[in-house]
């Protein structure tokens, strides 16, 4: 008890303590090696023949414990970043903070780690590590690593589990536990925060009250990341396959408003958006399917709420649909600029599917097939889906250009027709001037835009 409230007082690493890890035999654990990769067990295999110990460990041991298949394998081993990349060939040494090594093998990429020690080599001012390249044993790296479930080791050699952290007990009693301080831990990579609304939110776990409750108070570090870092970490939330669920439990949290500025357009204080529902939703069903997923869609999807309130109320003001469209992408765009750097890649194609939204009125003369000769027509006729089942366009709109895509020529025909007869918009006539002899008089202002 005393030796207990010492090291509470001196706040003494855990890497100082000589725990025995409790190691799980695969009856109790029930993983079997040709449940990993085959480049998980080649990698492990060659580092343990070259003497070193190896392990697969973190997220990959959490999800196959739950029965759910890892999307990757990740090893740990006491092998420094450059004795890894002497073994394998097609290896390569990345990442200053922390170098680790990314091992390909196939199609196959494998993350190797040192195991880190119990010291940080450097820290700023409000205990955020910026260099962290010492390394130790796998106690200390075991209580470097985040959240218990998460520091759990598999050796594919004798097909064991070993645990320093009581995390296999927290992962069948569906809990997320912080290793060690939480605020200090939140201090020390403010980005442990979203994982913990993403991990809990996609495992259906309960945050640990003591790792739940200094969130709220360090948000605001949160503030102080790199765009670029916030943004691969949004990215995660939306691919977690429970988007949905991520985003409401951050603004449960007190994460979403005024601290991660992309989900300031897209959580209002209900948290209750049809259309932003639908589209995460499908995003989820496509990504249990095995479906691949657009970025830029659903980046479009996430933004598109701000982008159709600017739209509406400047048509509500007189102006004309396309104008008042591209200005309001415009606004959307800039707000996003200036809090969280979207990769042009991405915005081209968001911007894109915004502006085609105001061509499926059109549906007279040669537009419509000029329209399906568009690249990006599908995204944005999926794009146009979704707004119907959210109620913000008719279905019979969608269902027009679901029989124009498949129609023939005169099916084609026939439906332009329908469509003109029911008052759709006549394409804008440009007004050709007789010329005459003498000199034209000058123009106020341009020719009118065909679009």
């Amino acid at each position: 008890m005393i030796r207990k409230l010492i090291r509470k007082v001196l706040e003494l690493p855990m890497g100082k303590r000589r725990g025995k890890p409790r190691v799980y035999p695969l009856p109790q654990h029930g993983i079997r090696r040709d449940q990993l990769s085959h480049a998980a067990v080649r990698v492990t295999s060659r580092l343990q023949e070259a003497g070193y110990a190896a392990y697969v460990v973190g997220g990959a041991v959490r999800d196959l414990m739950l029965g759910v298949s890892p999307k990757d394998f990740d090893v740990a081993t006491n092998a420094t970043p450059e004795q890894v990349h002497h073994l394998f060939r097609r290896s390569r040494i990345i990442g200053r903070r922390f170098r680790i090594v990314h091992v390909m093998m196939g199609p196959e990429t494998i993350e190797v780690t040192t195991f880190r020690g119990g010291s940080v080599d450097d820290t700023n001012e409000t205990g955020r590590i910026m260099a962290d390249n010492s390394f130790g044993s796998q106690e200390e790296d075991a209580h470097r690593r985040d959240f218990t479930v998460n520091a759990l080791f598999y050796d594919p050699s004798d097909e064991t589990v070993i645990d320093y952290h009581h995390g296999v007990k927290d992962l069948h009693a569906k809990k997320l536990v912080m290793i060690g301080q939480p605020a200090r831990r939140y201090q020390e990579d403010p980005v442990r925060m979203l994982r913990a609304v993403r991990l809990a939110a996609k495992l259906g776990f309960e945050i640990d009250e003591d790792t739940k409750k200094p969130i709220r108070a360090h948000a605001h570090l949160l503030k102080k990341e790199p765009g670029a870092r916030l943004f691969d970490e949004m990215l995660k939330l939306l691919m977690s396959g429970q988007a949905y669920a991520c985003l409401k439990k951050l603004r449960d949290e007190g994460l979403a408003r005024g601290v991660f500025p992309l989900l300031d357009a897209v959580m209002d204080d209900k948290g209750d958006d049809a259309f932003l529902r639908l589209s995460l939703e499908s995003t989820d069903a496509r990504l249990r399917a095995d479906k691949p997923i657009s970025v830029g869609f659903l980046l479009a999807t996430l933004l598109w709420r701000q982008v159709n309130q600017g739209w509406q109320r400047r048509v509500a003001e007189g102006e004309k649909s396309l104008p008042a469209l591209m200005a309001a992408i415009d606004d959307v765009e800039s707000e996003q600029e200036n809090d969280l750097a979207i990769p042009r890649r991405f915005s081209v194609t968001m911007r894109e599917i915004w502006t085609l939204q105001a061509r499926f009125d059109n549906r007279t003369g040669a537009r419509p097939y000029r329209f399906l000769e568009q690249p990006r027509f599908r995204a944005a006729y999926d794009f146009l889906a979704l707004r119907s089942e959210a109620g913000e366009v008719p279905r019979e709109l969608v269902s027009w250009w679901e029989e124009f895509q498949r129609a023939d020529g005169a099916g084609c025909e026939r439906l332009i027709a329908e469509a003109k007869e029911g008052g759709a918009e006549e394409p804008a006539k440009k007004r050709r001037r007789r010329r005459s002899g003498g000199r034209r008089k000058p123009e106020g202002g341009g020719g009118e835009s065909a679009e």
